[in-house]
């Protein structure tokens, strides 16, 4: 008996509760479709299936079968794939997804210039603020502000950000000085849009922690939007460092509070490259995370990434 095949033709069985269908997906007879499954019942000594002339169902071992062979073959399949990369020159397509703050301001010029190195490879970039499933959304590398909490993945940390609270020189001349964090209150605030009603900024000073709710005078979920908001003299905002270093070289944005760290989530924040955790690393997404990595990661290139011109220099990295 060909174990894998029986594998495959049960789980389609599984998924399609019907004989003949899968015996076209796999271009045999629904005999012998039938006849492997009673092979693959005799051998683990356990029924399966529960057939009828009108349907076809799962026992309980039967589901728990299923549920497991979806994980294995889905691997094999991987692993066919990770060895087919290793042998061939790098090439197919990258999917990538980003926050769109990193996405825009950083990726690009990375893009452009690492498709002078390796013009075989194509990347699909996809922004969003939503968090992705790898699996799911056949996402082959994602770019997370946060850590990764599921299991199954793998992380590259890029770099640490802090989130500096920002205005612009306009909007500051006209509202009172802010000199501790309940100040906030008196000032316009400009939020990103946060599950729930409420609305709070936690700052940190040495161990000590104070959290303020506010009321934002404009919220959005799009960070490019409350930056363009904050530039017009909108309000305070709270950016990531990265984003916001050269509106504050250039005068256009002043950081106010920058004895305290301020975040709306948590203080481990930075940029993340998220992958699927498996045995061999395709060679196109280990390229480009080295190619990433080299050009933003650490506490100083975090700064110069940002906003990088599209004419980017780069000499060809050794594989």
């Amino acid at each position: 008996m060909d174990r894998l095949r029986a594998m495959e033709l049960f789980l389609s069985i599984s998924q399609t509760r019907n004989f003949s269908e899968t015996a076209r997906r796999f271009g045999i007879s629904a005999t012998g479709v039938s006849r492997m499954i009673t092979e693959i019942e005799e051998e683990l000594k356990v029924k399966l299936l529960l057939r009828s002339t009108r349907q076809v169902a799962l026992t309980e071992s039967g589901q728990e079968y299923a549920r497991q062979l979806e994980s294995i073959l889905w691997r094999i399949k991987e692993l066919q794939t990770n060895i087919t990369a290793i042998s061939a020159a790098p090439q197919g397509l990258l999917r990538v997804h980003s926050r769109v703050m990193f996405g825009l301001g950083v990726l690009p010029p990375l893009i452009a210039a690492f498709r002078k190195l390796y013009p075989e490879i194509h990347i699909e970039l996809s922004l969003t603020e939503a968090a992705v499933d790898l699996r799911r959304n056949q996402v082959d590398i994602d770019f997370r502000i946060s850590p990764p909490a599921e299991a199954g993945v793998k992380r590259r940390m890029l770099f640490q950000s802090e989130r500096h609270l920002v205005a612009a020189p306009s909007y500051l001349e006209r509202m009172p000085a802010l000199v501790s964090p309940e100040g906030i209150l008196e000032h316009d605030c400009l939020a990103y849009q946060l599950p729930g009603d409420e609305y709070v900024w936690t700052f940190k000073q040495q161990d000590e922690l104070s959290q303020i709710a506010f009321k934002p005078r404009h919220v959005s979920n799009n960070g490019i939007a409350l930056l363009e908001l904050a530039r017009l003299g909108e309000g305070l905002v709270l950016m990531d460092d990265y984003t916001v270093h050269n509106d504050v070289l250039q005068g256009r944005l002043v950081r106010v509070l920058d004895g305290y760290r301020i975040s709306n989530k948590g203080f481990d924040e930075g940029m993340y490259a998220t992958i699927l955790d498996t045995p061999i690393i395709p060679a196109k997404i280990r390229l480009f995370l080295d190619f990433v990595a080299e050009h933003v990661a650490g506490p100083e290139l975090r700064f110069s990434a940002h906003g990088k011109p599209a004419g980017l220099d780069v000499a060809p990295l050794r594989t």
